[in-house]
């Protein structure tokens, strides 16, 4: 299946010069979903993950159906002060500024299979920060998987040594 059809490009949001790549329009064909959902359980599967892991929001769309169909668990990595128990922290520099994010202390257990999922890899800095997160836990991320890399951005430099898988590259 041609995912790139499902995915509306939106010029100029959320500010000028960007080009938005809007994965809505693929989750709403049933069938390109389930499509795009069953590639990355398929990728799961072959790597006999224990728990799904995604950085909000779009990483919750990608993973949780995923996590489901595994019949496995599933982290969320939010942004501060939105998890309500004690939480782990990771800050990590953006072009202009620094972002956080935190998840449940308890949520991975060591030595536990992670695969870490997301709509799309630009520059990394949010899974590479999910990474560290996972890893201080003692959690083993045995893959990553996205919907979309956006090629150009080099989001795949901060991920040497980890095995990825995109659906699609645009």
């Amino acid at each position: 299946m041609n995912l790139e059809k499902y995915i509306s490009i939106v010029e100029d949001w959320p500010k000028e010069g960007i080009s938005f790549k809007d994965i809505t329009t693929l989750m709403a064909d049933g069938e390109a979903y389930k499509y795009a959902t069953d590639q990355i359980v398929q990728y799961a599967k072959e790597k006999a993950v224990d728990v799904i892991v995604g950085p909000e929001a779009r990483g919750f769309i990608i993973g949780c159906p995923v996590a489901y169909s595994l019949g496995v668990g599933f982290v969320p990595v939010r942004k501060p002060n939105k998890l309500p128990r004690e939480v782990i922290s990771y800050e990590y520099d953006l072009e202009y500024g620094t972002n956080t994010l935190t998840m449940h202390k308890d949520a991975i257990k060591p030595g536990q299979k992670v695969l870490i999922t997301d709509d799309l890899l630009a520059t990394g800095g949010t899974i590479e920060a999910t990474i560290k997160l996972v890893e201080q836990l003692g959690g083993e991320v045995v893959g990553i998987a996205f919907l979309i890399e956006l090629e150009g951005l080099n989001g795949l430099e901060k991920l040497k040594g980890y095995d990825v898988r995109t659906l699609l590259k645009m």
